[in-house]
């Protein structure tokens, strides 16, 4: 990443924010807006995560700062955007990526796991964008990106809290897309909804280790796992920031409350 290529890149002069960006998507995504030129705000509950990321943006010649955030809560999401604004004078680009998974038989589920995937999953997207769109609107508009999942289209037995959450945050982002767009604020709103992603999430989820036991490598792992995708095989973490990045840059100016289904076929 030189910084040759960094003001020639896609996204120069903009400023960006990225929740849940410590790991897995987020820190991919976050690491290919800065190569691209933007200056890069690294949001995570684990703020020594949140920093590691920062450390090897800017170690490539990129700019970036770390910022502790839990997304379901409405005071960290306004110190954040605050401070941002008062460091960079505009917020260009958002990606409300941070989420949880979690699978159980639903009655087994208690109201309170439930209510914790839908705070997570839903109510900080809708923090992300109600916040963001009001700084963006400061700034004579911008690009929001939530980041869904193909469980969101595509139903799994066990998951119906981790697929519900994800349905809503497709049919919120595009009435919020509708909304951004009637209010003439030049902001879009769109979704990316990856299927299977090899990412650190997988590995610590408790069948994990019990079917490496049976398999013999994290390898084969995903070689099972991915047996029902058409592509037979699971996405890297860059192959979603590459679409992330499409829709936060001017080529797709004129792409709102679109769904951008990256799932090697699954939902097909």
């Amino acid at each position: 990443m030189s910084q040759h290529n960094i003001q020639r890149g896609r996204l120069a002069e903009k400023t960006a924010l990225i929740t849940g960006a410590a790991s897995g998507i987020g820190k991919a995504t976050a690491i290919l807006l800065a190569h691209e030129g933007a200056k890069v705000a690294v949001a995570d509950i684990d703020k020594d995560g949140a920093q590691n990321t920062v450390g090897e943006i800017v170690s490539l010649g990129g700019t970036a700062v770390a910022y502790a955030l839990d997304v379901t809560s409405e005071q960290e999401w306004q110190r954040v955007i605050d401070d941002l604004l008062e460091k960079w004078g505009r917020l260009d680009i958002l990606v409300n990526n941070a989420g949880i998974s979690f699978a159980k038989p639903l009655v087994e589920m208690s109201l309170a796991e439930w209510r914790k995937v839908f705070a997570v999953n839903l109510d900080g997207v809708f923090l992300g964008t109600k916040h963001g769109t009001n700084a963006m609107r400061k700034g004579g508009g911008g690009s929001i990106i939530n980041v869904a999942s193909a469980s969101g289209i595509k139903a799994g037995a066990g998951a119906s809290a981790y697929c519900a959450s994800k349905a809503a945050v497709r049919m919120f982002s595009k009435v919020a897309a509708l909304e951004c767009a009637q209010n003439g604020d030049n902001i879009r709103v769109n979704t990316v909804s990856p299927g299977g992603v090899m990412t650190q999430m997988w590995e610590s989820m408790g069948f994990w280790q019990d079917m490496k036991a049976q398999t013999g490598s994290a390898e084969a792992n995903w070689q099972a796992m991915s047996q029902d995708v058409p592509l037979k095989r699971f996405a890297k973490p860059e192959e979603i920031a590459a679409a992330i990045l499409y829709l936060a840059s001017d080529e797709s100016a004129y792409v709102t409350a679109a769904e951008l289904v990256i799932d090697g076929g699954y939902t097909a």
